[in-house]
């Protein structure tokens, strides 16, 4: 390669800039962009999970592997006063900063490197923790929700999760799995399946773990896990038993007694309100 390859001569504009990643982006990007096709930067998921917490306009949040910066995005879109995204991949990291740039991101400020070694080291609150696509990835996952646990009393998780009626029918996905271990962490016994990454190492769009392989849980475990460490308000909802990745589900869990309620009167006056203001200044 030839360091004159990484110029480029064509006019600045938003394209050119995100063909930087050209054939690197999962993500379907706002706008006629050319990029990925999965639509995180208008997700039912998150849409689903901020009608469960009931609003995230003025929240502080911190958001564990941005990827792409589509859930930062609609985070940001929604009203939300600061989002910490922390992301350990470098290319996902400068996609991040990217987005940041071409859609002038306020609120959302993007740390270099490993989440984990973040919270071990952590001393600040937040009102919301996103854990969209991690827990997965992770080698430890109790550890990581216990984690959680520590800097927020409530968390929106979006997993797969082990079921091995399910992913022993997938030719695809099962021989990348070994038999269940023991395991324990602070207390919370559990089943650990270990996930080989295998040929998906060598694309450069990657956007797994850190390490050659992954531990997963079943969903029993994971679902006792977030009330071993105390999150036990548990909302469960856009469950996919046949994702092409596995089984997967989206929570919310917090350690409140109960979830925030919304107020669809008041909301969807305030939204008239907002609307006949408008109008009248175009009269």
């Amino acid at each position: 390669m030839n360091i004159l390859d990484v110029y480029t001569k064509a006019t600045p504009g938003p394209q050119n800039t995100v063909d930087i990643f050209k054939g690197e982006w999962s993500s379907r990007l706002p706008g006629q962009l050319e990029a990925g096709g999965a639509a995180l930067f208008d997700d039912a998921r998150i849409k689903w999970a901020v009608e469960m917490v009931g609003q995230i306009a003025g929240k502080k949040v911190l958001e564990l592997g941005p990827l792409k910066a589509g859930h930062t995005y609609m985070l940001e879109k929604m009203g939300a006063a600061s989002i910490t995204s922390i992301e350990a991949n470098s290319r996902a990291y400068l996609k991040c900063l990217l987005i940041k740039e071409l859609f002038q991101l306020k609120a959302a400020h993007f740390l270099y490197g490993d989440f984990v070694e973040y919270l071990r080291a952590n001393s600040q609150r937040f009102d919301i923790c996103l854990a969209s696509g991690v827990l997965y990835h992770m080698r430890n996952l109790a550890e990581l929700i216990q984690l959680i646990s520590n800097v927020s009393d409530t968390a929106i998780i979006w997993t797969h999760y082990y079921d091995e009626e399910i992913l022993a029918k997938r030719a695809d996905i099962w021989p990348k799995f070994s038999p269940g271990e023991s395991a324990e962490y602070a207390g919370f016994n559990h089943t650990l399946y270990h996930y080989e990454y295998l040929t998906a190492l060598n694309w450069q769009g990657f956007c797994g773990g850190s390490a050659e392989f992954s531990n997963w849980m079943s969903r029993e475990d994971i679902l006792n896990c977030l009330k071993h460490f105390g999150l036990k308000n548990i909302q469960i909802g856009l469950e996919d038993r046949q994702h092409p990745n596995g089984p997967c589900f989206t929570l919310v869990a917090s350690r409140l007694n109960k979830l925030p309620e919304v107020n669809w009167l008041t909301a969807g006056r305030a939204k008239f309100q907002r609307l006949a203001a408008r109008l009248k200044k175009k009269v």
